[in-house]
């Protein structure tokens, strides 16, 4: 039969056992080193103790004179025995140079040799020593007693082993009462901070500890997504790789506050809030991302966890599918309008009327070759190109004008490699949609258009050179204009004037041109309307690609 494999002891409970272990340790030690010292402090002290009385008799003058009787013992054992009771010691012994007891604690036991060393004693020196005598092992002094320049007598008074040994034992309980009260506090302070230790480490060991750290550092580093972890001042306490390049953030900004990592206001706010937020789009400085947040709380806020996901290259595509989805609108409205032109000529024919057929047909067919022709003689940039056709044609279903500035002139190849276009399309592309929208609507904002304005036609500017070394993209319409108070705000995200929803096109702009190294200036077009300005530098231009602005 296979045993269970145990499972292994968590930290909590392997610091428990190795605190308690260490305190019962030093417990343990203590009362030893505690009995060994009062063990031999208790010796000393008996020792100390039957020297005094031993000395104190044998100079007494009553010792001396009692010796000089007949009967020494009829004198010297009262005397003996109140000195031993009031002193506390076991017996004192008080004989002649031969050893004879004149007093004995026992009676019975005066009259007879004392059992013991007095070689020392009768040559004048006072010494200690333990030895078993009549009432057992006993700590005893033994001292002459001089009479002039004789002894006349010894002196020895002791005290046993035994009771030595009770008086330690006696203070041995009290140590191991104070010793057992010392273990139990300190297990007891140890099972507390440990069940505190528990809870926080859930009750896992070491290895697994270790194991979850490695994952969790692994982790971190190989998701795609940005993580941040806030802590209840809002500073960074963790953060992963992704979401430092999302954020543009430096290596050391664990520890800082979000408010001073220099991120776009509505962002920080976004991070700094305190309820949840749910797929927030928003822009940095070269991204657009999508911001999730949850509180973490435990009876009170402890922080938050944020998750930030990259939507630049999505939200590229979009504004790419947009520009098709317009494309193909343009082709299916210019598709209808010319069936419409269509049954016209036939019509014209069928009535007779041969020539007017054919000047209507030659009419529409240069009207609508001479865009084609300006922008693909002005415009080598085959993007660029498309993107304007395919605009104006959206621009016509609207009843507005799209036209190229006669100083316009990109030659091929004189866009570098580094200059996407999908910039390009992002950035001409939601400024000439701007720029229809206020075009084509006689309000804005509420306000009413200028009545003079409402009478000349609604036209949208669009130039596009190299000059300086630079890219110069400059849409401008007959709208209505952006007021100054505005000028500031028009660029950050969510400013529109068409209700919500909108609003992104030319944050998007200001973003793309960031990322090319450009700049977006708001001005004051010609007609009275916006004339938005894009300056890109062309760095990886060849030799000659640059063509001069007429």
């Amino acid at each position: 039969m296979r045993l269970p494999r145990t499972l292994p002891r968590s930290l909590a409970g392997q610091l428990f056992a190795m605190q308690a272990l260490l305190v019962a340790a030093v417990v343990a030690g203590c009362a030893f080193f505690a009995y060994a010292s009062g063990r031999s402090q208790a010796e000393e002290t008996a020792a100390r103790q039957v020297r005094a009385a031993a000395l104190a008799m044998a100079g007494s003058p009553s010792v001396r004179e009692a010796i000089r009787t007949p009967d020494p013992s009829a004198v010297l054992q009262p005397y003996a025995e109140k000195v031993r009771e009031d002193t506390g010691i076991a017996f004192v012994t008080i004989m002649d140079p031969e050893g004879v007891r004149w007093t004995h604690p026992d009676t019975s036991q005066i009259g007879r040799s004392f059992i013991g060393h007095t070689e020392r004693a009768l040559l004048g020196e006072t010494f200690e020593e333990t030895y078993t005598g009549t009432l057992g092992p006993s700590i005893r002094v033994v001292t002459p007693v001089h009479d002039g320049d004789r002894i006349v007598g010894l002196v020895s008074a002791g005290i046993t082993v035994e009771r030595v040994s009770t008086q330690v034992r006696e203070q041995l309980g009290a140590l191991g009462t104070a010793a057992g009260a010392a273990l139990a506090l300190g297990a007891l302070g140890t099972y507390v901070i440990n069940a505190r230790l528990r809870r926080h480490t859930h009750g896992m060991n070491a290895g697994e500890l270790s194991r979850m750290h490695t994952y969790h550092e692994a982790t971190l580093h190989a998701v795609r997504e940005g993580l941040i972890m806030l802590d209840g001042q809002r500073r960074v306490a963790l953060i992963n790789d992704a979401g430092r390049e999302l954020l543009g953030l430096a290596p050391g900004s664990v520890g800082r506050r979000i408010d001073e990592l220099a991120l776009p206001a509505p962002l920080t706010g976004a991070l700094l809030a305190s309820e949840p937020r749910v797929d927030e789009v928003h822009l940095t400085a070269e991204r657009v991302i999508v911001v999730n947040t949850s509180p973490v709380v435990g009876g009170e806020r402890r922080g938050t966890v944020v998750t930030l996901r990259d939507h630049t290259e999505l939200q590229a595509l979009s504004g790419e599918l947009d520009s098709e989805r317009g494309f193909t609108q343009a082709l299916r409205s210019q598709a209808h309008e010319a069936a419409n032109r269509l049954h016209t000529v036939v019509s014209l024919i069928e009535l007779g009327r041969v020539e007017e057929a054919v000047d209507f047909a030659t009419a529409e067919l240069e009207l609508a070759q001479v865009l084609t022709d300006r922008v693909v003689g002005a415009v080598a940039e085959p993007v660029l190109a498309a993107l304007l056709l395919g605009k104006a044609a959206q621009a016509n279903e609207r009843g507005v004008e799209l036209v190229l500035a006669e100083d316009s002139l990109i030659d091929d190849g004189a866009l570098p490699s580094s200059l996407a276009p999908r910039d390009l399309v992002t950035i001409l592309g939601n400024l000439i949609d701007n720029a229809v929208d206020a075009a084509s609507e006689t309000t804005t904002a509420g306000v009413p258009v200028p009545a003079q304005r409402t009478a000349t036609r609604a036209l949208v500017t669009v130039t596009a050179r190299t000059e300086s070394g630079e890219l110069l993209l400059r849409v401008a319409d007959t709208g209505a204009g952006i007021g100054p108070d505005d000028a500031d705000e028009v660029f950050r995200r969510g400013w529109t004037t068409h209700g919500t929803g909108r609003g992104l096109g030319l944050a998007l702009v200001r973003q793309a041109a960031h990322r090319n190294g450009g700049t977006v200036t708001l001005g004051r077009a010609p007609g009275g309307g916006a004339e938005f300005t894009v300056r890109l530098p062309l760095a990886g231009r060849t030799a000659g690609a640059e063509v001069a602005a007429p």
